[in-house]
């Protein structure tokens, strides 16, 4: 593990000047690992693995395979966005994968939260491994490590308590041996931004607040049934949205929507109407360990809780979570 240590000489990249120099260097030393050689990566849309793949873009080309994997748990319009920046902005080797189907048939009736994490973790992988052995010539496999990964598996392998491992792609079949090639892993997630500024990702891309692997599986609480991920999915876009209108988008670390598998009563067109609760969660945190509730202005909670009610389906009510961290967890699953 010495070896991956970052060098105290290494400058923190705070400029778009410091980023191109980051850029070169390892466009060279890509290069140089390279060769002729194809390189596959896991494209998840992503901070870390946007800015590796447009990093490699520049550096090799269509040498390098780009696939994204669709398991329909993804925000709306997202996995939309991937393929049009990278296919057809970038003009990547792009292999778009839905597999919207597979994964929810094999999560439907599952409510547990754990199993439903190795469920979506297990299958990611199945899918991405065939999709490797369709490729030829591929010999490395690239990866969006960045360096506090790398710190945190360096406390597991001293026996130290990490917060969680890090396998990025890993779990791959071991008839899939590739070399890798990880060009983001000695910065830190405000660098990698920076440098996926540099290289002229959009700003939804570079700025892309944090998203759990599981996606949208672990906010649909319980077990999840298509009606409920699509009003989950729905009231969490009017929530980005209004965000952004406001000018929340870029002062709370991270916001999102959950919704339960509970339904209560309540009115629509003067009838009786039951529907789920769509509940907001606005949280800042520094660490991702404990975090602290964003107080948001009535009137903005009033037009979020309009829209939501009148324009999704199946939602009746709109609440707002405000426990902290401790003692509620960022995420509820």
């Amino acid at each position: 593990m010495e070896n991956n240590l970052r060098p105290e000489s290494m400058a923190r990249i705070t400029t778009i000047e410091l980023a191109n120099a980051f850029i070169e260097e390892q466009i060279k030393e890509v290069r140089a690992q390279v060769g002729d050689k194809k390189v596959l990566l896991a494209l998840s849309g992503g901070v870390d693995s946007s800015v590796v793949a447009a990093l490699l873009i520049k550096a090799i080309g269509k040498q390098l395979v780009c696939v994204h994997v669709n398991h329909g748990l993804m925000r709306k319009n997202e996995s939309e966005n991937v393929v049009e920046v990278f296919r057809n902005q970038l003009d990547a080797n792009l292999v778009y994968v839905d597999a919207t189907d597979r994964f929810l048939d094999l999560l439907a009736g599952v409510s547990d939260p754990e199993t439903k994490r190795k469920i979506i973790g297990k299958e990611f992988i199945e899918v991405f491994a065939e999709e490797a052995r369709k490729q030829e010539g591929i010999s490395f496999l690239a990866q969006g490590t960045i360096y506090p990964d790398i710190l945190e598996s360096i406390k597991q392998a001293e026996g130290k308590k990490a917060v969680k491992s890090h396998h990025n792609v890993g779990g791959l079949p071991e008839d899939l041996q590739f070399e890798l090639v990880e060009p983001v892993k000695l910065l830190f997630k405000d660098e990698v931004r920076m440098v996926g500024r540099a290289l002229g990702l959009p700003s939804a891309m570079v700025d892309r607040q944090p998203f759990p692997g599981p996606g949208l599986g672990v906010r649909c609480l319980g077990a999840i049934t298509r009606d409920r991920l699509a009003a989950l999915r729905e009231a969490d876009a009017i929530l980005r949205e209004e965000f952004d209108i406001c000018g929340l988008a870029g002062k709370v670390w991270q916001y999102f929507v959950v919704i339960p598998d509970i339904k209560s009563v309540g009115v629509k067109d003067d009838s009786r109407y039951e529907g789920w609760p769509a509940i907001i969660r606005a949280v800042n945190s520094k660490d991702a360990m404990t975090a602290s509730i964003e107080p948001i202005d009535y009137a903005v909670l009033a037009k979020i809780t309009a829209r939501i009610t009148s324009e999704v389906a199946g939602i009746n009510r709109v609440l707002y979570d405000i426990t902290p961290n401790p003692t509620g967890t960022i995420e509820w699953e």
